[in-house]
């Protein structure tokens, strides 16, 4: 590669308040239009904003949780622009004092931890939803996610790749779902990126020129969108152009970015401290008591599990994605006394039934107990693991528990030698060229007869009785 891409990530994340940041409004998603408003947060005149106490613990949480500097004394700024959406006129947000300053995530990205740095983690309101092309062709305003407590996590330009802004994000988005302080639902616009991205030649210290890509909503869109970047901007370079300075926004249809507007040097919005609200005062005492509440956060508790489970790091760091993920993967793995064994399982038929049907583990119809016991049932031998993927099928479909679907199916492992001799003896019976061929020292045919009578028992005979009959059988 002729360049290297340096890359910045802000992302919003709602903040999982009952409340709006400045009014009592609800904050549900999905109303009726302007129906979750006040003249707080549609901006009447000679109103006043009243700060949520519970949107400043929870950033102060997500500070603690990324390794931030939680300021004691923080304040609000008018952001001022003009926008249907913004009904004030203004935005309010924190700009020279935000609360949180200096952090850090650390991702792992072909078994290597890099740390990304953030300089800063800020408050601020949303604003409402414009609604294009409505009946009629005209353009409405959904105020409803006016005032809706929003968090913005400002990334440093560390990110190199768009591997690596994708792990970034998904880790940022597992943190905040462990704290709990935000759903991080892409879908409904609760954890929104924009992705800054420039290219220099590899070894150059200063950056490129940059462009601002908006409002991706998928980590898969974050890195389809910035790898075409990438080589949008390495073209124009190696043609012998210049890169513009621009927002562009990303087309997930046709795989491109295309240019929303041109972007100068900086906005001025003529920021100026919200004269309506009071500094910003957290003591020491608050931010040691919201840190008691910080649960074992992914990489403590993803090392925890390669040293106490004997895990590989990819496993662990898969089943660590989320808290309830690992929270099943402890219940079970303690139960069943097999921590890999349960590991293989929740990683291969586990997450792909769930995966089929769109489902998180919250929603899953087996329940670690139920999938220990099945485990048992395969390590004392009433079960092969062949037919293990079978009942497991049965449960998550049904939810009834394993012993109840290996009766009811006629599912148990047949573990009698003489029965199993008996289908050995027919099997080597019909096949006498292959016998032949294996004495006469073929010794691979050995898969085949075994396939032949795990055939013929309908997947149910014991797999090691029936390589070990087998062996002797046909050196006889």
């Amino acid at each position: 590669m002729k360049y290297e891409a340096v890359i910045g990530l802000e992302v919003h994340a709602q903040l999982q308040t009952n409340t709006k940041i400045f009014c009592g409004c609800e904050t549900k998603f999905g109303e009726e239009a302007n129906t979750l408003t006040c003249p707080v947060c549609i901006g009447m005149p000679g109103v006043l904003p009243v700060l949520n106490k519970k949107a400043v613990e929870y950033t102060v949480k997500t500070g603690l949780a990324t390794h931030c500097t939680i300021s004691s004394y923080s304040r609000f700024a008018r952001k001022n622009y003009f926008y249907p959406d913004l009904p004030k006129g203004y935005q309010i947000s924190q700009y020279e004092l935000p609360i949180c300053e200096h952090g850090y995530v650390e991702i792992v990205v072909e078994g290597k931890v890099k740390r990304i740095g953030l300089t800063r983690i800020h408050l601020e309101e949303d604003a409402g939803k414009n609604l294009h092309d409505a009946e009629g062709g005209a353009s409405l305003v959904d105020l409803n996610r006016a005032g809706t407590p929003l968090m913005e996590v400002v990334s440093e330009p560390d990110i190199r790749t768009p591997e690596e802004a994708s792990e970034y994000l998904k880790k940022l988005r597992s943190i905040l779902r462990y704290i709990e302080v935000s759903d991080a639902d892409m879908e409904k616009g609760n954890f929104r990126c924009d992705a800054n991205v420039s290219i220099r030649p590899v070894g150059a210290k200063e950056f490129g020129t940059r462009s601002e890509i908006k409002n991706v909503n998928s980590f898969k869109f974050v890195q389809k969108a910035l790898e075409y970047e990438i080589r949008r901007q390495a073209q124009i370079l190696d043609g012998g152009g210049k890169v513009v300075q621009e927002t562009r926004l990303y087309d997930s249809t046709k795989g491109v970015t295309f240019s929303m507007r041109s972007k100068e040097e900086a906005h001025d919005y003529r920021y100026f401290p919200e004269p309506d609200l009071v500094p910003v005062i957290v003591s020491k005492e608050t931010i040691e008591s919201i840190g008691k509440t910080i649960p074992e956060l992914p990489d403590v508790k993803r090392e925890r599990f390669v040293k106490d489970y004997g895990l590989p790091e990819y496993d662990a760091d898969m089943l660590t994605q989320s808290r309830s993920m690992a929270s099943y993967y402890e219940d079970a793995a303690r139960l069943s006394g097999q921590p890999k064994v349960i590991s293989n399982w929740m990683m291969g038929e586990l997450m792909r039934l769930l995966n089929i049907e769109g489902k998180d583990i919250e929603d899953c119809p087996i329940k670690p107990d139920r999938l220990a016991e099945m485990i048992k049932m395969i390590s004392d031998g009433v079960i092969s693991t062949k037919i293990a993927k079978t009942v497991f099928e049965v449960m998550y479909k049904t939810g009834r528990d394993a012993k109840t679907v290996v009766r009811e199916e006629g599912l148990v492992q047949v573990s009698d030698t003489g029965a199993i001799e008996k289908i050995i003896e027919e099997v080597i019976k019909a096949n006498p060229g292959q016998t032949a061929d294996y004495k006469a020292g073929k010794e691979k045919l050995f898969g085949f007869f075994v396939g032949q009578v795990m055939k013929a028992s309908k997947g149910k005979a014991n797999p090691d009785l029936v390589n070990q009959l087998l062996k002797k059988k046909l050196s006889e």
